[in-house]
């Protein structure tokens, strides 16, 4: 796998830990403890990973490392939990 690639997947997993954080750890902190600041900290961290993600995705589209349709899978498997540690088995292919 090339470098553009192992990037592309490497911050798709730190995408992927961020939303699972903002998920699993800061909403329940929200709404059982109270603390609203950990969606607010952890949310704008996730949203600011979320955006990074989406510019690699489309470098890698347009340096044609991926297809489009590898692009929307890409994009779609970061708006499940858990899907974007599955994104080497995506563009692992050609």
């Amino acid at each position: 796998m090339d470098r553009d690639l192992k990037h592309l997947v490497l911050s798709g997993h730190i995408e992927g830990v961020s939303y699972l954080l903002l998920l699993f750890v800061a909403m329940p902190l929200k709404y059982f403890a109270e603390m609203p600041k950990a969606v607010s900290y952890t949310g704008m961290l996730h949203g600011v990973l979320f955006v990074w993600f989406m510019a690699i995705i489309a470098y890698c589209l347009l340096k044609s490392k991926i297809n489009f349709n590898q692009a929307v899978i890409c994009f779609l498997l970061s708006l499940i939990p858990f899907g974007t540690f599955f994104l080497e088995r995506i563009v692992g292919k050609k």
